[in-house]
């Protein structure tokens, strides 16, 4: 039996509650008006650290919560849909989330990232440039970087915030201002 076997017999029982029912009717708008965009790293789950419901925010994760050519178009993608599907509707807070002992960390590792981008054909600078070292200015430099975005509606607010492992607390390192396009 595989590991998920757990996970679809949890689905299943979900599948058997109402709750699939309370969700948004637009895919794109969720209930909480919330973007927010962090790393993958199973002790930053949103719905526990967050206390995130289904349907209240829209989750992005990836190595380190960076922003990434890949996460500004989806960003793009949805503050276009917003535009044009729900121009009237209240707009999101965008919130970029890094944490303590991120294991992007390692991308730090001149070694161990040359062996990474040499086998798989990355940019060694684009791939060094994704360590979260220091969690606080790493957020601000993201947080910079989607406020400058032009595929981001000035309407939307940036924030951004830290995440200790060791306390479990949330530290704002980038208050809440919008778009700078």
């Amino acid at each position: 039996m595989s590991r998920f076997a757990a996970y679809v017999e949890r689905n299943q029982a979900f599948a058997a509650t109402d709750a699939k029912s309370h969700v948004p009717e637009i895919p794109f708008i969720p209930f909480k008006q919330t973007f927010v965009i962090t790393c993958l790293d199973p002790r930053v789950e949103p719905a526990a650290v967050l206390g995130v419901e289904l349907g209240e925010a829209i989750v992005l994760r990836n190595v380190g919560g960076r922003v990434t050519p890949a996460t500004l178009q989806d960003v793009a993608w949805i503050s276009h849909l917003h535009e044009a599907k729900t121009p009237d509707a209240d707009w999101f807070d965008l919130v970029v989330i890094h944490h303590t002992d991120c294991g992007s960390a390692l991308f730090a590792d001149d070694e161990l990232r040359g062996e990474f981008t040499d086998r798989r054909g990355y940019d060694d600078a684009t791939v060094a440039a994704l360590a979260v070292l220091d969690p606080a200015a790493t957020v601000r430099e993201d947080v910079d970087r989607l406020r400058a975005f032009p595929g981001l509606s000035s309407r939307v607010e940036v924030s951004g915030y830290m995440y200790d492992l060791a306390t479990g607390l949330l530290t704002e390192v980038a208050a809440a201002e919008t778009a700078t396009t």
